[in-house]
């Protein structure tokens, strides 16, 4: 390559021009003036940076914007209504990224709950045995249980540099989470606050998931690893994978099936030896966020990047994919197996849309999910085959009670 750029002057003068404009693409554009414009800099700039303004896909008014970022900050009203007026003038909605929503025979009802603490970024909710929805605050680095039937809610405080990605409530009544910022497994015990911390290789445990054998299996992304933990002996095994691991669920089998987001492939852990098994995904550019099993076996998974998503079956290795309905952009992300019925999100449209799969049929159905800013990033299911999702840019956990 060096030789071809010494060679022919003007192939390199154009690469330099390509990469030029495309870190320039890349780069988060300057905010407009106008009235407003410091006050966007100065008091959300804090927590993000301001290409999370400028890439985003707008609102079609200022009262949305308000409701948005009143979750993440509490501010006079003043400052409130200049800076909505200010982000609705310049940053209008971005109707190309509205979802193709798909009219069916199934009815659901979406209940959305704002958590205490603003600006934490809630994500992930899970069931515990008891009934009570379990979320982590990443940003705050917290946790939080939630009452359905009341809608109380309570708050607890985790190590500072944990900011937890994923929790996962055991059948004890602890809730296990990954320390996503400090390299740790942990236990909380609801009972008197305790938090029992285990330490691992890798840097940034993420998802994580327990197995009828008892023991805790995680993913790593960056670290690029896989990991167990033995809560009775607090030893932690962990093993390199290919790029980015990151969803990850149990087969019925035993099986540890893992999602891949730096790769095309999904991977399949014996839960004893931590030996993988790779299965290539079509299309080297197809990158998988998370998936989940059938009574079957088969493994349904979100094809993010190409807007799909696919099953693969274990024992032929066959895979079939089929089109989400907003098409290739849609980036679907989250996914959850109900009754045989596939759930997920269109997590690059706004509204972020949940769409409901019928393999038997391939028919699917799907609905803007009120607070939908925010991309649910995963999908949990309840004792009484309802969905749990979130928001995490504003702040909320939800159900979907499914007729």
């Amino acid at each position: 390559m060096r030789k071809c750029l010494i060679a022919i002057s003007t192939l390199s003068l154009t690469l330099a021009i390509s990469t030029a404009v495309t870190a320039q693409s890349r780069a988060p554009q300057a905010l407009p003036e106008g009235p407003g414009k410091a006050l966007v800099e100065n008091l959300c700039t804090s927590c993000h940076s301001i290409a999370t303004i400028t890439r985003a896909a707008g609102f079609s008014s200022a009262q949305q914007w308000h409701d948005l970022f009143s979750t993440m900050v509490e501010l006079p009203q003043a400052q409130a209504d200049t800076i909505a007026n200010y982000l609705a003038e310049h940053y209008p909605e971005d109707t190309s990224r509205r979802p193709n929503l798909i009219a069916g025979d199934v009815d659901i009802e979406i209940i959305e709950w704002l958590v205490p603490t603003l600006g934490q970024r809630s994500r992930d909710p899970a069931q515990a045995p008891d009934g009570s929805i379990w979320w982590t605050g990443m940003w705050a680095s917290l946790t939080g249980r939630l009452d359905p039937e009341t809608g109380m809610m309570e708050e607890y405080r985790l190590p500072p540099s944990s900011r937890p990605h994923t929790i996962v409530p055991d059948d004890q009544g602890f809730i296990w989470y990954t320390g996503n910022s400090n390299a740790t497994i942990g236990k909380l015990n609801p009972a008197d606050g305790t938090v029992t911390e285990y330490k691992t290789q890798a840097r940034d445990p993420h998802s994580a998931v327990f197995h009828p054998n008892g023991n805790l299996y995680f993913t790593a992304q960056g670290a690029g690893m896989l990991g167990r933990v033995n809560p009775t002996t607090g030893v932690v095994d962990e093993v390199e994978t290919e790029a980015r691991p990151y969803g990850i669920k149990v087969g019925p089998d035993g099986t540890v099936w893992v999602a891949h987001n730096g790769t095309n492939k999904i991977a399949a852990m014996h839960p004893d030896t931590m030996a993988i098994k790779y299965y290539e995904v079509p299309d080297t550019s197809t990158r998988i966020r998370r998936l989940d099993l059938d009574s079957q076996g088969m493994v349904w998974f979100v094809n993010s990047t190409m807007g799909k998503i696919g099953r693969l079956n274990p024992e032929t290795g066959e895979i079939k994919q089929w089109d989400s309905p907003s098409g290739s952009s849609s980036h679907p992300y989250a996914i959850a197996v109900i009754d045989d019925v596939i759930w997920y999100n269109e997590s690059g449209m706004r509204p972020d849309a949940l769409v409901r799969f019928n393999p038997r049929t391939e028919s699917f159905q799907s609905w803007a999910i009120p607070s939908g800013v925010g991309i649910v990033r995963n999908m949990a299911t309840t004792q009484d085959g309802d969905l749990l999702i979130h928001q995490s840019s504003s702040n909320r956990v939800g159900m979907v009670k499914i007729d």
